[in-house]
């Protein structure tokens, strides 16, 4: 199995992330409803969708198979945005304890899975979740106020943070 630790790492602190007035306005009025596990499935599948920039996924039906397994055990989750009783776009991950790890996400409508990331930094505040996970930097992720840490840190972080609780998201 591939294994990926990239050093520095890309996270985003909850009380970090940065709603910028359009995201807020976005949130307000794009008719978007968000959603925690109602689709895992479909999320999972419009991740691995092709995509216009990318030549292929990493989600094999092997890797599908086994999110859908934490999924069903109840460590992975998704969140989701919809709009007209649609899946416009969402994202996934596994929860352990404080800790978020966000696997990937997608969007077919524009801002979807922007709405979606919101809602995860809504989520991970109720449920005491303090970073998530977003493995490599981006520029998009940077303007939503995700920053690498160096490897050494997030290390810490997840010994700092997998024991505690995890109640069920809600």
């Amino acid at each position: 199995m591939l294994w990926w630790s990239p050093d520095p790492r890309a996270v985003l602190f909850p009380e970090e992330f940065h709603c910028s007035r359009s995201l807020a306005k976005t949130l307000r009025n794009g008719g978007f409803t968000a959603a925690i596990d109602r689709d895992f499935a479909a999320v999972i599948d419009g991740c691995a969708a092709p995509r216009a920039a990318s030549p292929g996924t990493w989600i094999t039906s092997e890797m599908r198979a086994a999110y859908l397994e934490l999924h069903r055990l109840g460590h992975a989750h998704s969140i989701e945005a919809w709009r007209d009783a649609g899946l416009a776009g969402g994202l996934y991950g596994v929860r352990l304890g404080g800790v978020f790890f966000g696997e990937s996400m997608f969007s077919v409508t524009r801002d979807a899975s922007k709405v979606a990331l919101a809602h995860l930094i809504a989520v991970c505040q109720r449920n005491g979740i303090v970073v998530i996970d977003c493995q490599l930097y981006s520029r998009h992720l940077a303007s939503l106020g995700a920053r690498t840490i160096p490897r050494s840190r997030f290390q810490a972080l997840l010994s700092e943070q997998i024991g505690q609780p995890a109640p069920p998201l809600g």
